[in-house]
């Protein structure tokens, strides 16, 4: 039998303590969540809608097929910064006309939509996904352009937006802007560089220029309307495809358009697949507090795989990872799952072979972090650690099938690298808001720094001063704390968003069907050199 059996004791203090600490970050989380859902706050809402329009979770809602979910992705970006958490955009992956679409909206409610540099972010990470998933891209338009305060950060970098679309296009991968108010000055190029564009009467205004700014350039009066207009664009100027009435018939015109894009997924939904044996709610209580504590991945396994089924690989050998196969929602996968923290080299050269064997077999991975990164010591530096880390390492970097990564715990130094961290292009990572991630725990760095300026101080014959020592590693655990707290990372889009773990199942389902929209195949070799 291949069912993972579980020890998880729902009743004992540990589960409950566990779970108790686990719903309070929850509810932190749900605090700042409401702050992205509050966009420019109440008095920007109730002027919106003052004017007759709709939010711009409002618009997606009527845009995503009646009863089908709404994959928000990087909900908190910009938190911790002097923007609005959420960066004046939505993102995400829903469902339109049957067709899976990665969709953005602008939120005018927060200084009319313009873009800073989270928002840029955020954007491109979107483009992103639509582009190695063949995702169409629904762009919901209403945005002043440039926040023009933070220009010199986005200028340069923000021409990617416009590159994007064309190349999106050019890869057969459709565009679709739906203008609801102003596209101005760089944002009029969004319509104008995608593929289908549909703008609404009397509140689409898009233009290069401004009739002040057209003033100003050329001596020339102006209107809005004549300038810009829905009703010019759509019968002089050619720029609009499809004339709306109002919003809800320009949503209405949107999925018409994607109805007959005729864009198939590369592979067929598998199908109704069998729950897990085990509660999710359970998931709740697993991972401590205190993430020195190790847990038991397996548990985690058996509450996210169907029918909590799960064929382990190399069972008795690296012990401190968790490999094997499973079906999640009926797609397959290969799970890579740290148990007790440390990577060693057993553990680091049975990824390597498990990686390649998921290649060979066309089957995406699925990392789940909890590691402290590669141990460290005399007898593991002679043992080979640097180059079967490297040789890990060198495995997920050139590995062709879709990666997942999901932070449930300690991501910590060359192990967060090796378990497909960001910069290994993962299609989607999410965190759970237990995880914590940096180049090593708070305490170890903050150690780190006072042995060297101990040595330092040794070496230049000078007394050693304790008081302040301790000041500093306290003022240093602090920070590397503050700043390993998903909220501070999933606010730099080092993450897709920060997830409740009972949600992980329907998470990752959802990005297993998006990732099925496009061929891919696996490495037949081009590995690169694995040092043994």
């Amino acid at each position: 039998m291949t069912v993972l059996d579980t020890a998880v004791d729902t009743h004992s203090p540990e589960h409950r303590a566990q779970r108790e600490a686990m719903l309070a970050k929850l509810a932190e989380l749900d605090a700042e969540h409401a702050k992205a859902l509050a966009g420019g706050g109440e008095k920007y809402i109730e002027r919106h809608r003052k004017r007759g329009k709709l939010l711009a979770r409002e618009r997606i809602e009527l845009l995503l097929d009646p009863d089908t979910p709404f994959l928000e992705l990087s909900p908190l970006a910009g938190w911790g910064s002097d923007y609005t958490v959420g960066a004046s955009l939505v993102t995400g992956i829903g469902v339109v006309e049957g067709v899976e679409c990665l969709i953005t909206a602008n939120d005018p409610t927060v200084r009319g939509g313009a873009s800073n540099p989270w928002s840029l972010k955020k954007a491109l990470r979107a483009h992103e996904i639509a582009f190695a998933n063949r995702l169409p891209l629904i762009s919901l338009v209403e945005s002043g352009g440039a926040d023009l305060p933070s220009q010199k950060e986005i200028f340069i970098p923000g021409g990617a937006i416009f590159r994007d679309l064309t190349r999106l296009s050019a890869a057969g991968i459709p565009t679709v802007a739906v203008v609801f108010g102003n596209s101005t000055a760089g944002g009029a190029y969004v319509p104008g560089m995608s593929d289908h564009v549909i703008m609404v009467k009397e509140r689409a205004k898009v233009f290069l220029g401004g009739p002040p700014l057209v003033k100003m350039a050329t001596g020339e009066e102006s209107d809005d309307e004549s300038l810009g207009g829905a009703e010019m664009h759509a019968r002089v100027s050619g720029l609009a495809d499809y004339f709306a009435l109002d919003e809800t018939d320009a949503l209405r015109q949107a999925r018409r358009v994607v109805a007959r894009l005729n864009h198939r997924k590369a592979y067929p939904d598998p199908g109704p697949a069998e729950p897990p044996k085990y509660d999710p709610e359970e998931l709740l209580g697993i991972v401590p507090d205190d993430l020195k504590i190790p847990f038991d991945p397996r548990e985690v396994i058996a509450r996210i795989v169907d029918a909590s089924d799960f064929d382990e690989f190399k069972p008795l050998y690296g012990r401190s990872l968790t490999t094997g196969w499973a079906t999640l929602h009926g797609y397959p996968v290969g799970i890579l799952a740290n148990a007790q923290g440390v990577l060693f080299s057993e553990e680091s050269q049975k990824a390597a072979q498990f990686i390649q064997l998921a290649n060979q077999r066309d089957i995406p991975l699925l990392f789940l972090h909890n590691t402290t990164g590669y141990m460290v010591g005399k007898e593991y530096e002679q043992g080979g650690i640097i180059k079967h880390g490297a040789m890990m390492i060198n495995a997920v970097s050139n590995s062709k099938v879709p990666h997942l990564s999901v932070l449930m715990g300690a991501s910590y130094g060359a192990g967060h690298y090796g378990m497909c961290g960001r910069a290994y292009d993962p299609r989607f990572l999410f965190a759970w808001p237990s995880a914590k991630s940096a180049v090593m725990g708070p305490q170890q760095l903050a150690g780190v720094l006072s042995i060297v300026a101990r040595q330092s101080a040794a070496a230049k014959g000078k007394p050693y001063d304790e008081e302040a020592d301790a000041a500093l590693r306290a003022m240093v655990e602090q920070q590397i704390e503050s700043e390993s707290l998903p909220m501070f990372l999933s606010g730099r889009l080092y993450d897709d968003g920060v997830i409740d773990p009972r949600d992980t199942r329907t998470v990752l389902g959802l990005c297993l069907s998006a990732i099925h929209t496009a061929p891919y195949e696996g490495a037949r070799g081009g590995f690169g050199v694995f040092r043994m």
